[in-house]
């Protein structure tokens, strides 16, 4: 198979989807790999490292949309890229359709097999091509929410660890899952006062065990959730119902409430975000305000660390977009079973049910769809 890999052009994205080692396994099996001109080098990966290892550098995005069979991107595609797409292509991203209907109706129109990294799904429930990424927002959302507490950045002026005979400043964690205890563990080595609200009962116990009291947890309801959230420095919500769009579990009425010049970071933006007053930003232009609350909710937030966020993506992708390329997207599914989930377009048909809730449109399931193409 002929396998593209464009350069990003999100705003401020500088991860690549693929490393030299993912391109080694690609090309060794015997396909051809495509890399548009620069498209490492936001990670510090030059275009001879990828050469080195089989791959064919071109010199613009249109020659890896026209040669690849499938294209193999970070963030999902923007206008100028949908428009490239060819009937029966495939795409292995993330996708976030619930938050970007546009794009989903873009990608319909092209008539490509969409599969999103992060609806695939374990038995176990866990989100496998989501989880680094996870692990990286939790833990910046720690460090930016710390940054823009600074007063010379609007925030109330407060040092998360505190010092001796000051308290700690507060910080609320929404979700307890993969980004909400990275998130939760930055916060902790700060010397912060944490506490982590969950529904999950087994994850607040796997909190408590991990931290011995360090970690405050308690059951997220409404009546919790408003006094936390009220009381508290820094709030990171990471609520995540994957395909879905993400809950608004804190309202403009709590927002309206909380402490002048705190601090909320949405990771759950990419899915919608699960503040309501929330709205998508960029490293560029990370943060604005509303009732005098600094709002941080930057899209995609391992798009500042891209070296690290390159390597620790292809370590969870590259098995799955070897078999993809190997196999074909049904043998690929056969072999990897997780991979149905990740099917939400194929054709003119939208195959993941809450991606299609979320759209408002009727649902597929994926063999059906596929048998069809």
């Amino acid at each position: 198979m002929i396998v593209g890999v464009p350069k990003e052009i999100k705003t401020e994205e500088h991860r690549v989807a693929i490393t030299p080692v993912g391109t080694r396994e690609l090309t060794e099996r015997g396909h051809t790999v495509l890399i548009e001109k620069g498209a490492g080098e936001g990670s510090s990966i030059v275009d001879e490292e990828f050469e080195a290892q089989g791959a064919t550098i071109v010199p613009n995005a249109g020659e890896v949309f026209d040669g690849a069979e499938m294209v193999i991107k970070v963030k999902e595609p923007q206008d100028s890229e949908i428009e490239m797409f060819r009937p029966g292509q495939v795409l292995f991203t993330y996708l976030h359709l619930a938050a970007y209907p546009r794009m989903a109706a873009g990608l319909l129109e092209r008539d490509v097999i969409a599969i999103a990294y992060e609806t695939v799904q374990l038995p176990d429930h866990s989100l496998p091509l989501l989880a680094p990424m996870s692990e990286i927002a939790g833990r910046m959302a720690t460090q930016a929410g710390a940054y823009f507490l600074g007063k010379a950045e609007g925030g109330r002026g407060v040092l998360l660890g505190g010092v001796t005979g000051v308290r700690s400043g507060k910080v609320v964690v929404i979700g307890g899952g993969i980004a909400g205890s990275n998130a939760a563990v930055i916060a902790v080595g700060m010397q912060a006062d944490v506490v982590v609200l969950d529904t999950d009962i087994g994850k607040l116990r796997t909190l408590d065990s991990l931290y011995l009291g360090r970690v405050r947890t308690l059951h997220s309801n409404r009546l919790t959730l408003e006094e936390e959230v009220l009381d508290a420095d820094l709030v990171i919500g990471t609520v995540l119902v994957p395909g879905a769009s993400a809950p608004k579990l804190v309202t403009e009425d709590m927002v309206r409430g909380m402490k002048r010049g705190s601090v909320l970071v949405d990771v759950a933006i990419d899915q919608g975000g699960c503040f309501a007053t929330s709205r998508e930003t960029t490293h560029t232009d990370p943060v604005y305000l509303v009732h005098d609350v600094l709002h941080y909710a930057v899209g995609n937030i391992p798009g500042a660390v891209p070296h690290t966020s390159t390597y620790a993506l292809t370590n969870a992708t590259l098995r799955y977009a070897v078999s993809l390329a190997s196999y074909g997207v049904s043998g690929a599914v056969e072999r990897h079973p997780e991979l149905t989930g990740g099917i939400n377009v194929v054709g003119k048909s939208v195959c993941h049910p809450a991606v299609a809730e979320s759209l408002g449109v009727a649902h597929v399931p994926p063999q059906e769809a596929l048998a069809s193409v």
